[in-house]
């Protein structure tokens, strides 16, 4: 018999120890502005954190949401829910816990694949503290590669993106809507475009993420550099690491 555990059940293992083990360090407490990521392993911890909340153990949280879908689910969880530039959050957070699409070995990310990098990127950034969760096939050398960098463009500047981003060798496409004709448009009215480097490509993402912001149209990109977050990642093996 295997002892593995699925994707899906790494994805809870490692949403529901993060959250307790923040918890029992004193870094999420009563009180606290919380950002709430979005996605499949960012949903697990809304709903750890809705535990603690429900059972009296959490009281007076304060949650941002960086998309519909985290909203739909702290309502739903009966989770308070405010906007980064509400008088209760004041354009700062104490903590945002969130997934990620890549994690290489110095903590750099790849983020968007829910469409939601632009706000989840100014609620990371906008922390105390930044805290990524993810199963073992988030771990990548080398990110852009497997997982294209998905981008948020204006529109109307898609082919003069397009033209820029030439140069950079990667392949380019804007993300079609699932039981939907045509893009997907973001929670702020944009495209996503999704980019891909060739397998033996050399990516700096670091300096990537702030030459890809320069191109006019582009409103954000998924590499998250700047905020190294810690991690917690777990295994098939059931077990989960920290760095």
């Amino acid at each position: 018999m295997s002892n593995t555990i699925s994707v899906e059940d790494q994805k809870v293992l490692v949403a529901r120890t993060a959250i307790d083990k923040l918890i029992s360090e004193g870094l999420i407490y009563s009180g606290m502005k919380i950002g709430l990521g979005t996605g499949s392993t960012a949903m697990p911890a809304v709903k750890r954190l809705a535990e603690y909340i429900a059972k009296g153990k959490l009281k007076n949280i304060a949650a941002v949401p960086p998309s519909f879908q985290t909203s739909i689910a702290c309502e739903e969880f009966n989770i308070p829910i405010f906007s980064l530039s509400s008088g209760r959050i004041n354009g700062s957070l104490d903590l945002t816990i969130d997934g990620a699409d890549e994690i290489d070995s110095k903590k750099n990310l790849t983020k968007g694949g829910g469409a939601a990098l632009l706000r989840e990127k100014i609620i990371a950034y906008n922390s105390e503290l930044f805290v990524v969760i993810g199963d073992e096939t988030k771990s990548v050398k080398t990110l852009g590669v497997n997982f294209p960098l998905p981008i948020e463009i204006v529109p109307e500047a898609r082919l003069s993106i397009m033209k820029k981003l030439e140069s950079y060798g990667v392949s380019m496409i804007i993300r079609d809507g699932i039981r939907k004709k045509g893009p997907v448009i973001t929670d702020n009215g944009n495209f996503i475009m999704d980019i891909k480097w060739p397998a033996n490509a050399k990516i700096n993402p670091v300096k990537l993420e702030s030459e890809l912001n320069a191109i006019p149209g582009i409103i954000e990109n998924g590499f998250f550099t700047q905020k190294p977050p810690r991690v917690f990642l777990s295994h098939s093996n059931g077990t989960v690491e920290e760095f």
